[in-house]
């Protein structure tokens, strides 16, 4: 479910405590989780409500001015249930700690094996070493030149560096990508592997 920044700073502070959105069906359900950039969401009820039964408290919980901002935003689509979202700011994101942690020699193994998987599943061949190694040297650039500089197309370049992310080797800037302290860790990990060989 995509949140503005400053809606999701103020679940973070607890003065924004609901969501509404028009689906088909529900996107989220009670008990999920979601990552953002403030932490973990969590979504303790999610439940179809009647439009009429929309009051002005929802709306200031939700962020909203007023009632009729709220239903203003929800008449944006023209069909679809209206849900009640109950969120919270469930805790930080998991992957910040990760970043910060050196691997030992069983951890590097695992990652290293993690990582041929990624290069052996891959249809543009093995990249992993490839795309670290680039993030390493252009800390800051933005994914459109680094995709381009390797001959790939940027969208599919985001989802191979998505995956470096959800192992904690890199982390997101304003503008592009840097190597997190456990990237580094494994970047000269494999670097020893490649001149010992």
């Amino acid at each position: 479910m995509l949140l503005p920044p400053a809606v999701l700073r103020a679940i973070a502070d607890g003065t924004v405590t609901l969501a509404f959105r028009r689906w088909e069906r529900p996107r989220v359900r009670p008990g999920g989780r979601q990552r953002t950039a403030v932490g973990v969401l969590a979504f303790d009820a999610v439940e179809p409500v009647v439009r009429g039964e929309i009051g002005e408290d929802d709306a200031r919980a939700a962020g909203f001015v007023d009632r009729d901002e709220l239903l203003r935003f929800l008449d944006r689509r023209a069909t679809g249930t209206i849900y009640r979202i109950r969120l919270r700011l469930g805790g930080p994101d998991p992957r910040v700690a990760l970043r910060a942690s050196i691997p030992d020699d069983e951890q590097l193994g695992e990652i290293r094996r993690r990582l041929a998987r990624l290069d052996r599943t891959s249809r543009h061949g093995a990249w992993t070493t490839t795309v670290l190694r680039l993030i390493d040297t252009e800390p800051g650039v933005r994914a459109a030149e680094l995709a381009a500089r390797l001959g790939r197309e940027t969208r599919a370049f985001k989802l191979d560096v998505r995956k470096l992310k959800e192992l904690g080797l890199t982390e997101s800037l304003p503008r592009g990508y840097r190597l997190s302290p456990r990237g580094r860790a494994v970047l000269d990990a494999l670097s020893r592997d490649l001149s010992a060989r």
